[in-house]
């Protein structure tokens, strides 16, 4: 008998998800536009956001050891009521107090609250359902999150150039503590755990157990940890930084044609959780190394384009399609390794262990970008593509029997 996927608590976080998402990415587009216009330099702004995440790299381990200790429905209201109130106050106080110190203190600020709320929200799903709804659950947060990634650009935007920064920030803070009322009517049973040692005792004895996990009990996590992990240093350097760089600097298009392309790939990250909420069993096994060899193998046809020369045109809409064909597999990817590391860890490790998941992921990325950055500007954009696109697919090949071994299926 199957269960319902959108029970009342699966609903509400959810919507509480989706609102918070709304905000986040919001502020995030509005902020980088007025440091912008207020300094000329959106490397401003980049460094802010890398301060930003020293706190949630750093934190994360600590915010998961909380998430498997306090309940998480109280942690989750108390996080996005004091993200609503952070963000309250900057809209209070800018004008008045130098707006270089506000922005900067918000985002390290966000960051660190990040840390905490992350690995919360992804050890609630474990708890509200299992087998193919998680799956499924897992997949259809990824949708919300794809969503809302791909309209807030065009909604923020227009906020921000009818009425500016302020009223921007004052709808996030709404936002946020939308969020946290939608959280109030969640029903999450507090975890067990001994709670009457020293603070110091218990972190250093949940992380000491989450390490031992991963490397004693289920090694088969850490190694999947860290293919996806290689999927995502790869994916931010190729998509992230690579098709910026192809589209604006070496086929000299417009930001027009740069618009449209990320919003392809964010309709694309969109139908990575659709595949999985309608074929997500048949991604299974051996299925999963094909995933990531998918990956490898669409940025070949990008390599030949720009190696034999064509035209801009005939050169962007090979790009685009073999970059979004690599966005879906490798979120189809991404939804099903967070499954199956959910499905193999305990309830009372699962904050800590998905804490591991996003500090190793946050990791990545930026390392992706900056290892990438320097390629382009060192190496043709042929070769850089085919290197990865090899990389790629002699590592899904090399993990073919460990996928089959994890899944038991084909």
């Amino acid at each position: 008998m199957h269960t319902r996927l959108f029970t009342r608590n699966f609903l509400f976080l959810l919507l509480g998800q989706a609102f918070s998402l709304i905000g986040n990415y919001t502020l995030k587009f509005a902020l980088s536009m007025y440091v912008l216009e207020q300094t000329g330099s959106a490397g401003v702004f980049g460094g802010m956001l890398a301060v930003a995440a020293v706190p949630t790299v750093v934190l994360s381990p600590l915010g998961g050891v909380l998430a498997d200790r306090i309940n998480r429905r109280t942690m989750m209201v108390v996080l996005d009521t004091i993200s609503g109130g952070a963000v309250g106050i900057t809209f209070l106080l800018l004008g008045r107090v130098e707006w270089f110190i506000l922005i900067a203190g918000l985002q390290i600020v966000l960051g660190i609250l990040g840390a905490f709320e992350s690995p919360t929200v992804q050890a609630c799903i474990p708890q509200m359902h299992s087998g193919d709804n998680l799956l499924r659950a897992n997949a259809m947060v990824n949708q919300i999150q794809a969503v809302a990634a791909l309209v807030t650009p065009f909604a923020g935007s227009l906020l921000y150039t009818a009425w500016g920064i302020r009223p921007v920030l004052a709808v996030v803070s709404l936002c946020f503590f939308g969020t946290a009322l939608l959280e109030c009517f969640l029903v999450l049973p507090t975890p067990s755990g001994q709670k009457n040692n020293g603070a110091m005792q218990i972190i250093k004895k949940d992380l000491t157990k989450s390490v031992q996990f991963l490397r004693v009990e289920r090694p088969e996590v850490l190694h999947l940890l860290w293919l996806a992990t290689l999927a995502n240093f790869l994916a931010a350097g190729c998509v992230t930084m690579g098709v910026p760089y192809m589209v604006r600097t070496a086929l000299g298009l417009s930001a027009t044609w740069y618009g449209v392309a990320e919003s392809l790939l964010g309709a694309a990250a969109v139908l990575s959780g659709l595949a999985v909420n309608f074929w997500g069993n048949r991604w299974q096994g051996r299925r999963m190394s094909g995933l990531l060899a998918g990956f490898g193998w669409s940025l070949l046809p990008v390599a030949a384009v720009f190696l034999l020369g064509v035209t801009p045109t005939v050169a962007y809409l090979v790009l685009v399609a073999a970059m979004g064909i690599g966005q879906i597999l490798c979120g189809i990817f991404s939804i099903l390794g967070l499954c199956l590391i959910q499905q193999r860890t305990p309830q009372e490790l699962t904050g800590k262990v998905m804490a591991f998941v996003m500090s190793i992921s946050l990791c990545a990325q930026p390392l992706g970008q900056l290892l990438y950055g320097v390629a382009f500007d060192v190496a043709p954009v042929w070769l850089i593509l085919t290197v990865t696109g090899i990389v790629m697919i002699v590592v899904a090949f090399s993990a073919w029997d460990f996928f089959a071994q994890l899944t038991g299926s084909w």
